[in-house]
């Protein structure tokens, strides 16, 4: 007979458990060895012999059992990460389908707190999404911007005119650091906004408007909140004049305080740089304003009857209103100041939008518009741009008569054009100069009488 120790070390707790003793036929307990040792007695030789193979069984059921547990607390352990489960919610009974469905419309990507991984369900705290907020003010404090020269090499690029090709280089460059800003025209119940887009040199016309149509009210009437005015620059395209008359528009503003000025140069292209100017600083600094009025610093504007067409309008409405145009056509005259070469707008016609004479919107939609329009590449005539961001939002701009881009009539030399008693019925009259402007204000608030008054509103 072999040896108890000779079925290896595998074995040894087996061993321990079963040979730890054997009763002799006197009933006396006895060691393994001694029990061997006897002579004349088959059990304890009869227990030895036919324990052994079952030990071995046991301990190979044992390993079994041990292989079988492992796999299946390590296919529980995989299958707890990939659910982004806790040990705790593995256990627990699938959860309702309405609940599953609302899990599934929670916003993706957002990562469970590691250090309550473990917790029990109820010590689980579900994380609140992220909601991206507007900052708190003007983050663009460096002008970093070079030319995108990939553009040059192109064969298309190379037959622009200069201008153009110029447009496109920094059509990249979005936007620039603040020079002169007043957040505090915002501060209060503000229900008007009245924006006015000039540049540096025209100090006369900014002059005229603050006599005029630009004047500020505490007070729009009825209960409602403050009209205020301000202006939109940038510096002086000319190198020769941006020293000397920086000086003068700081003066100005010192006085005022009515200027809003980025670091870009004033051109004709860059009027839509001034649009996403503004927006993106009344989505900061103006949030909660009623209605904004944005205008050229050549338009005569009737605040009183903008404040009337305004009376049963709400600012949470679509509402952008002006002079429209439908079906306008890009214009392929290379002698013109609105020319466009057909490799930056391949359409046949644009969508609507309001000359840029003046126009209303409501203060929501701007805030609207400011997001949409970053989803645009920028485009060289900044009405027909705003268009476009109005199409990305699925509003159509509304048009009225009272507001004229192209006069009263577009006979330049109609008398019309220069009829008092048309001008106290419309909204905003483009074009005049700041000395007309003066004239026909104080003809319209003067003693004036009208043989008939025309309806506009």
């Amino acid at each position: 007979m072999r040896d108890p120790g000779e079925w290896g070390s595998n074995y040894a707790p087996c061993k321990a458990a079963e040979l730890g003793g054997f009763s002799s036929p006197s009933g006396a307990q006895t060691g393994a060895t001694g029990t061997m040792g006897l002579l004349g007695d088959a059990r304890p030789i009869f227990r030895l012999v036919s324990t052994a193979p079952l030990c071995v069984r046991f301990s190979r059921k044992r390993t079994v059992y041990k292989s079988v547990c492992l796999s299946l607390a390590l296919l529980v352990a995989i299958t707890v990460f990939q659910r982004s489960l806790t040990p705790s919610q593995f256990l627990q009974e699938p959860p309702p389908a309405s609940l599953r469905q609302q899990k599934a419309q929670k916003p993706s990507g957002l990562l469970v707190n590691p250090d309550s991984f473990w917790k029990s369900a109820k010590e689980v705290v579900t994380p609140t999404p992220v909601v991206s907020q507007r900052p708190q003010a003007w983050d663009v404090n460096t002008t970093n911007c070079s030319a995108n020269v990939n553009l040059t090499h192109q064969p298309w690029f190379q037959g622009l005119e200069p201008h153009f090709q110029q447009f496109l280089l920094y059509r990249h460059c979005r936007y620039f650091p603040m020079l002169l800003n007043h957040p505090e025209k915002c501060s209060g119940d503000v229900y008007l906004l009245v924006v006015v887009k000039s540049i540096i040199v025209q100090h006369d016309r900014r002059e005229a408007i603050r006599q005029t149509w630009g004047r500020e009210q505490e007070s729009a009437g009825r209960g409602r909140g403050a009209v205020r005015t301000l202006f939109l620059l940038g510096k002086a395209s000319k190198p020769e004049e941006q020293s000397h008359y920086q000086q003068l528009l700081a003066y100005e503003d010192r006085i005022y305080g009515d200027i809003l000025q980025w670091d870009f140069l004033d051109s004709f292209f860059n009027l839509t740089l001034k649009e996403i100017h503004f927006l993106k600083w009344l989505d900061i600094y103006c949030p909660d304003v009623r209605f904004v009025f944005k205008g050229d610093d050549d338009v005569f504007v009737n605040p009183t009857n903008l404040l009337e067409f305004l009376a049963d309008r709400r600012p949470q409405e679509d509402l952008f209103v002006g002079d429209v145009l439908h079906h306008a056509r890009p214009i392929r005259r290379k002698d013109s100041k609105y020319y466009i070469p057909g490799i930056l707008y391949n359409q046949n016609s644009y969508p609507p939008y309001a000359g840029g004479g003046g126009f209303l919107m409501a203060g929501g939609l701007a805030q609207r518009l400011h997001h949409s329009c970053d989803t645009l590449e920028l485009y060289p005539i900044d009405d027909v741009f705003l268009g476009m961001c109005l199409e990305v939002l699925g509003v159509r701009p509304m048009a009225h008569e009272g507001f004229k881009t192209f006069g009263i009539s577009r006979n330049r030399n109609s008398r019309m054009n220069k009829e008092p008693c048309f001008f106290r019925s419309m909204l905003v009259v483009h074009k005049l100069l700041p000395t007309e402007l003066l004239a026909m204000w104080e003809l319209v608030h003067g003693n004036l009488t009208c043989s008939r008054k025309l309806q506009v509103l």
